[in-house]
Formats: C-alpha cells, structure tokens, sequence
C-alpha cells in the first residue's frame, strides 16, 4: 500500500484555533450559564428544597406587578429618548473626517461614558440636581425652583433622565457601524434620478438603517431594563423596579426573605431579557446583509 493511501490514524483532529476561545467558553459557562441554571433551579424550589410552582405564582402580588410596569415603562422611555439623541450624535459624528480628531474623541468617550453607570453616576447627578446641588441651590438662590412638585430626581422621571445619560452614548458606539455602512454613491443615485433628501432618507436610506435603529433600541432597552445599581443608589427605598424589588426580597432584615420568589423574578427578567436579544439579533442579521 502506498503512502498516499494509508489511513489517517486517530480521526479528524480539533485545530488548534479553538484553543483561542476556550477562556471564552469557560467565562461564559461560570458567570452566565451556571448562574442561570441556579436561579432556573431555585425559582422552583422552597426554602427546603422542595418543588413548588407556588413562587411564580407570587409573582401576580400587586407591587411586583407595578414594578414590572415601572421597570418596563422606564427602560422603554430611555430607550427611545436615547436611540433618538444617539442616532443624530452618531449621524453628526458619521458626516465628519472618518479619521479626524473629533470622530476619535467622541467615540473614545462615549466608549468610556456607556460604562459610566451605577453609583457613581448617581452621585454624580445628585451633587448636581440634588436638593444640595450645584445647579440646584445656583437656580434656587436666583429664585427659580426646578424642583416644584417634589424632588424628581429621585422618582421614575429621574431614574429615565440618568438612564439616558449611558443610553445615548451606548447608542452612538453600536449605531455607527450601520451608518459607516451608507454608501455615498446612493445618495448621489438618487439625485441623479430626480430624488430630493426626503426621497433618499425615504425610499434608500431610511429602509435600510430602520433594521439597525430597531435593533439597537432593543439593545438599550435591555440594557436599561436589567440596571440595578443607579436604581438603588437614588431611591433606596420600596421595590420601584424589578432589580430592587429582587434586592429587597433576599435581604430582607426582618427575616421575611423569599428567595425562591426573588429567583422565579429573575429568571422572569432573563427570559424577557433573552426574547429582546433574540430580536436584537434577527434585526441585526437583516441589517447585515445589506450594510457590507
């Protein structure tokens, strides 16, 4: 038997490229999947560890019901106001010089400013629209009260207000590349054709980055809708929203703690959370076979 026709021994080997992604596949099977599976587990058990279902049926209490309405009417709110202001920072940025100063400058820092969240922002909004302020005691001590019906800052309104302040910064870094993806010839298409701007936003431009706008709106209403951290930094009491309401069910200092009922919400914000994304993911797939 010749050389060439011998078999190869020990099968089809795995390359040596996949390597690469096994520190990949281990964080996400210890930091997203094994804790996914815990909380899946424990929303059907009792304190015992006995099977039950009676912890999803908690979830129909009226303060649960009215901070998932609270949770959800504020992440869509700072979903669209951030999509929306996003979108004209990301088409202002795109019309400029693709390499320029300013391009590079304002990318670098809503990179920086979409992470910016959790206590620190709250502090950050509370030393400056807060009762002790800068901005507010500098308004009030010129006799105007931005605050005349209550302090805002610290209710529904106020958490819309600093979501959007991460919101739109993260809409111009995931909105770009869809706008980097307009070619120029198609505007100039269209003008040879007759066409004025609104026919080109209308009919070219405006079908083809809907996908992409839909698809990042999603991705900022799950983003708003899973915080925690800001939330509890501004309004430190009650269960306003989902994310609290887990927290005040697990550390709960009278000893009424129900974690069975806390994990059965959280697997209820990760399957919402999972359906968003999978959208998310069908918009951007559209979007990508058009935008090459």
């Amino acid at each position: 038997m010749s050389a060439a026709a011998r078999p190869v021994r020990g099968g089809r080997r795995l390359p040596l490229s996949w390597l690469g992604v096994v520190p990949f596949f281990v964080y996400v099977g210890l930091f997203l999947l094994l804790p996914t599976v815990i909380i899946a587990a424990g929303s059907f058990a009792t304190k015992g560890g006995n099977f039950t279902l009676s912890n999803f049926a908690g979830i129909n209490q009226p303060y649960l019901v009215k901070a998932f309405e609270n949770s959800l009417v504020i992440s869509a709110a700072s979903a669209v106001v951030g999509a929306l202001a996003g979108a004209l920072l990301a088409y202002a940025v795109v019309t400029g010089n693709p390499r320029g100063i300013l391009r590079r400058s304002v990318t670098s820092a809503s990179g920086v400013l979409a992470q910016f969240g959790g206590v620190t922002l709250a502090f950050a909004f509370i030393a400056t629209l807060g009762t002790t302020g800068l901005v507010y005691l500098f308004l009030q001590d010129r006799g105007i009260n931005i605050f005349p019906n209550g302090v805002w800052l610290y209710e529904l309104s106020g958490l819309v207000l600093v979501y959007t302040y991460f919101q739109i910064p993260l809409m111009l870094i995931v909105f770009l590349p869809a706008l980097d993806g307009i070619r120029p010839q198609w505007r100039e298409a269209t003008e040879s054709l007759g066409g004025s701007t609104w026919h080109y936003w209308r009919y070219v431009a405006g079908p083809l980055l809907a996908p992409s706008f839909l698809g990042c709106t999603l991705l900022l209403f799950a983003n708003a809708f899973s915080a925690y951290a800001t939330a509890q930094a501004l309004i430190s009491q009650g269960s306003v929203v989902i994310p609290l309401a887990i927290s005040n069910l697990l550390t709960s200092e009278t000893g009424r703690d129900q974690p069975g009922l806390a994990k059965a919400l959280a697997l209820v914000m990760i399957l919402i959370v999972i359906v968003v994304m999978m959208l998310y993911a069908v918009l951007q797939r559209r979007t990508s076979r058009w935008l090459r």
